[in-house]
């Protein structure tokens, strides 16, 4: 069985489902403190990427997220039996990739909330999916660091 796509599923239907809360019961743009001068839930969207970069450029994140997926597939389809941290890591990948993708093929924009000011910086508001794929990606360079050295004691 293939238990790394539930891992993806359940991603996506976690992101899916907060923001859907986010859009129910929040204003765009509403604010709500949930830590003083650390950490809001804030209604925001966005059409572009982190930072605001490359704003409506919808065909070139499809385009993007389409090869994401597709890499993602034929990499688990070829290591995730073999090594299980990779595995986990391009579910997350995964799982983070499908989120975005939904809000952007569903209203063009991405549903984002958590707002964290971190040492005075008011970091770019993000949400479940963009959590998954920085845990993903960081997970592949732990999973690929370790097999480096497993292939150097070999």
């Amino acid at each position: 069985m293939y238990w790394y796509y539930i891992i993806a599923v359940i991603i996506i239907g976690i992101d899916q489902f907060t923001k859907w809360l986010v859009v129910k019961n929040m204003e765009l743009y509403e604010q709500i403190t949930i830590i003083d001068n650390f950490f809001n839930l804030t209604s925001h969207r966005n059409s572009g990427a982190a930072w605001g970069i490359l704003e409506g450029k919808m065909v070139f994140f499809y385009i993007i997220t389409v090869i994401v997926i597709i890499g993602v597939l034929y990499y688990m389809h070829k290591f995730a039996k073999e090594n299980k941290l990779f595995a986990i890591a391009l579910s997350f990948i995964l799982g983070g990739a499908i989120g975005n993708f939904i809000d952007r093929l569903m209203h063009q924009e991405v549903v984002d909330f958590f707002d964290f000011i971190i040492f005075g910086y008011d970091f770019p508001i993000f949400n479940i999916a963009d959590s998954s794929l920085v845990v993903g990606v960081g997970l592949v360079i732990i999973a690929t660091i370790l097999d480096e050295k497993k292939k150097g004691k070999a």
